[in-house]
């Protein structure tokens, strides 16, 4: 299969205490990490510059579709505790306002600073035949500073295949339905999630892990579950990318084998509500 993701890379500035790095992150650098297991992926992003070991990085996920910009984004995040963070906007990249070329089966929008307007989506639904969206792009401000998140019409949502939202996050949605879309996949954190099958709902445990922090869990869960839906039933891929992103969480590399994952899948529960 041939897979595009779509969204900025990010230079994530992470502080932990006294300790202070820089490293690759992004909601679309996390997404295509996860789908790469399961197609070949392409990245249509923006950035100035990044090390060359971060590009080389990406290039080993898959082929680069790369808009020119003056700046690339950055977001400064300081760690709270292992799920909790305060985030900031230090710089963004130019938007993203078109697509590349090419027949894709799967489609993943995952913006982390408004850089992919609402009508694009509506675009890919009708040009692509499964389309899946993080929500966290579309409602955070795309000014520099302290992250704030916008009231958003959900409407633009209508015939997504897949769209992932944390249960915060997807408070600041207004006119929607889970209807609108085949799944929605709500995360929140260590705790029990929610999903929604053509409107019905289930409750999903997570499989707990200890970890020094969460960067990166509900991009790759997305980009898990949109792989793994491809090729089986909801609750199996639902159950299998629980799994895949607890491992995740654990190495911080999804180089682990599938049988690794079904077998954790086993410990997850999934119930009709």
């Amino acid at each position: 299969m041939k897979c595009l993701v779509v969204g900025h890379v990010v230079r994530d500035v992470v502080k932990k205490g006294d300790n202070v790095l820089e490293r690759l992150g992004g909601g679309a650098y996390y997404s295509a990490l996860a789908l790469s297991r399961f197609c070949d992926v392409e990245i249509f992003t923006s950035f100035s510059e990044l090390p060359d070991e971060w590009i080389k990085e990406l290039k080993s996920i898959g082929e680069l579709h790369i808009v020119p910009s003056e700046e690339t984004t950055t977001y400064e995040l300081t760690y709270l505790d292992s799920n909790r963070r305060a985030l900031k906007l230090l710089e963004r990249a130019s938007p993203l306002k078109g697509l590349p070329d090419g027949n894709y089966d799967i489609v993943i929008i995952n913006p982390v600073a408004g850089e992919v307007p609402p009508a694009l989506v509506a675009h890919a639904v009708g040009n692509f035949p499964l389309v899946a969206v993080d929500l966290q792009g579309f409602i955070r401000s795309p000014h520099p500073g302290e992250v704030g998140y916008l009231t958003l019409d959900g409407s633009f949502l209508k015939g997504v295949t897949v769209l992932h939202a944390d249960v915060s996050e997807f408070q600041h949605l207004e006119n929607f339905s889970p209807e609108l879309v085949d799944v929605l996949l709500l995360s929140n954190g260590p705790e029990p999630g929610k999903a929604f099958l053509h409107g019905r709902e289930y409750m999903f445990n997570s499989v707990r892990v200890d970890v020094d922090e969460s960067t990166g869990a509900g991009d790759v869960f997305l980009g898990a579950f949109t792989g793994l839906y491809s090729q089986c039933p909801f609750v199996q891929a639902l159950k299998r990318a629980v799994a895949f992103t607890a491992l995740f969480l654990k190495k911080r590399h999804v180089d682990f084998p599938m049988e690794d994952v079904n077998r954790l899948a086993m410990e997850v529960e999934v119930k009709r509500v």
